[in-house]
């Protein structure tokens, strides 16, 4: 990692930690952010129960993909630029601060003007030319870890980001490709302080993409949490059965209820403040 220490990302020293603020939301040492949400928008009614939920058991952020890159081209790509008009109920409907994927500068164009957060997905972390551009907008950006990419590969793609300009960099481990394929991907728990040893950036787990088992979730997010996570993006659905994309993965709202519940009680073992939008019953 020795030529990583010329990047903008390296960490100089241990009281060296960027909070990124989002509104009234913070990511980063200290804090907790739940992003919740179902794998893509399927349409007004599932999008807004589903948000609605979220929020009352304390979620933070809303995912709200409109645009979904699938290995299979049969599969659901998303509804496209159609759901602008949706984001814009969970908006005038919650509190919800929204984070989408971006696949492309024709996505960036359509979201920009309606989300809080872009996303890269792990299939675009080493996109560079779409790095450079989102670089240069001033917005908190997730950026997901490659399914293949090492550490290193993940920085660099990060300071990509940093170099055109923009700080608000939060990293996203989703899971790494391994031999074993009783689990989607494999969750790289290691990941987690390592990054924060190296880097001086948030770092976010996604539980449902690691396991891509909905009965795995709840321990993977614990686990995160466990490792250091600053917060957590998790799969949730009405009905998770019918989902149009990833309902394996996905849980429904009596298991987010219970696992948030969960989650409040490990952040008080591990002193972290909680942005709960609405305080959980014990």
């Amino acid at each position: 990692m020795e030529d990583l220490k010329n990047t903008k990302i390296w960490k100089r020293n241990k009281n060296h930690n960027t909070i990124v603020k989002c509104n009234d939301v913070n990511f980063g040492e200290g804090f907790f952010t739940v992003i919740a949400g179902p794998c893509a928008i399927e349409n007004s009614e599932m999008a807004l129960k589903t948000a609605k939920e979220v929020e009352k058991l304390g979620a933070s952020v809303f995912r709200s993909s409109l645009f979904k890159p699938r290995t299979s081209p049969y599969s659901f790509q998303g509804i496209g630029k159609e759901g602008v008009n949706i984001l814009a109920e969970i908006r005038s409907q919650t509190n919800l601060l929204l984070e989408s994927e971006v696949l492309s500068e024709e996505h960036l164009d359509i979201l920009i003007d309606h989300i809080d957060i872009i996303r890269i997905g792990s299939r675009n972390m080493d996109n560079y030319e779409l790095l450079k551009i989102v670089g240069k907008i001033n917005k908190p950006v997730i950026l997901k870890r490659g399914m293949s990419s090492t550490l290193k590969e993940f920085l660099f793609a990060a300071e990509y980001i940093i170099e055109a300009g923009n700080e608000q960099i939060i990293l996203c481990e989703r899971g790494i490709r391994s031999f074993d394929n009783y689990t989607r991907n494999t969750l790289d728990i290691l990941a987690i302080p390592s990054l924060k040893e190296l880097t001086h950036l948030p770092v976010i787990v996604d539980p449902s993409h690691s396991t891509g088992k909905r009965s795995l979730v709840p321990s993977a997010s614990k686990a995160a949490i466990a490792a250091g996570a600053d917060g957590l993006m998790i799969e949730v659905h009405p009905d998770p059965t019918k989902a149009l994309s990833d309902g394996e993965q996905s849980i429904d709202f009596f298991t987010f209820e219970k696992l948030m519940k969960e989650i409040k009680k490990l952040l008080e073992i591990f002193d972290k403040s909680t942005i709960f939008k609405n305080e959980l019953s014990n």
